[in-house]
């Protein structure tokens, strides 16, 4: 593939969502916070240089956020160097008909351990800050804020409407 070739499939959907109908905001905000609740597990992708690291994980959707609880690992290799970070959610393909998932792009932050919004998570989560301070290593805790979330949902075009379709979020952090 060429340079060129390999920039216009980049561009692919840009050009195809500069002329599609686009689902009403606030329905959109909407039917994007009924699908991630619906789950609980996400592909999240950190990075920083030429590493890169896709870890499945189990998260929370609260605050406008993604809550992510987790004992370590590879992907901290990016989150210590890297706030960008890149997660998905989707259901198994079943064929065209019935397509659901969302490409999440957002801001990673690694909450203090036993701060007001650290406690507060393990509260929802039912987690005991006792039993998070006997653990021989820390629970940390990632919180994600999105910022840009593409969605591929077929049922956006029982609405009349494209089946991609893009939330842009606040870049705050």
């Amino acid at each position: 593939m060429t340079k060129e070739e390999c920039q216009a499939a980049a561009r692919y959907w840009e050009e195809k969502d500069a002329e599609s109908v686009k689902l009403e905001p606030g329905k959109l905000r909407s039917m994007v916070e009924e699908y991630i609740q619906s789950s609980n597990t996400c592909a999240l992708a950190t990075g920083t240089g030429d590493y890169v690291r896709c870890t499945p994980i189990e998260y929370s959707w609260h605050d406008g956020c993604f809550w992510m609880f987790s004992e370590g690992g590879k992907k901290f290799v990016g989150l210590e160097k890297n706030p960008h970070v890149c997660l998905a959610i989707y259901d198994r393909y079943e064929g065209f008909g019935s397509l659901h998932g969302m490409q999440v792009m957002g801001l990673a932050e690694l909450v203090e351990p036993f701060s007001e919004a650290y406690n507060d998570h393990a509260a929802r989560k039912k987690i005991s800050l006792e039993f998070l301070r006997k653990l021989p290593s820390p629970m940390h805790l990632i919180c994600v804020r999105p910022t840009r979330i593409d969605c591929l949902f077929s049922d956006f075009k029982k609405l009349g409407c494209a089946p991609r379709q893009t939330l842009l979020l606040e870049e705050t952090l």
